[in-house]
């Protein structure tokens, strides 16, 4: 893990490319929440993780699938404005 990496850079890493893939692939390309498909798609965390020992968070690649869904923008953002997501530290 490198810590220096910004989050945003992290979403080019072909380790996150696939991961998004794979659960976008379990989602059938649809958000969990509207069922739309024909829109800009997002895989979002159900929680976040905190790596105790070294204060930083978790890879986004580094969850179980069961902790990620695919929503539209829309769901995404609103989702985001509704609720905080849980944080773990682990």
């Amino acid at each position: 893990m490198n810590t220096k990496v910004y989050y945003g850079e992290k979403l080019f890493d072909p380790r996150w490319i696939a991961k998004r893939k794979h659960i976008l692939n379990r989602d059938q390309f649809k958000c969990v929440h509207c069922k739309r498909s024909e829109v800009k798609l997002h895989v979002h965390h159900r929680q976040y993780h905190i790596i105790k020992r070294l204060n930083v968070h978790a890879d986004p690649w580094d969850y179980a699938d069961n902790l990620l869904i695919t929503l539209c923008e829309s769901c995404h953002s609103k989702g985001h404005r509704l609720y905080e997501v849980p944080i773990k530290y682990i």
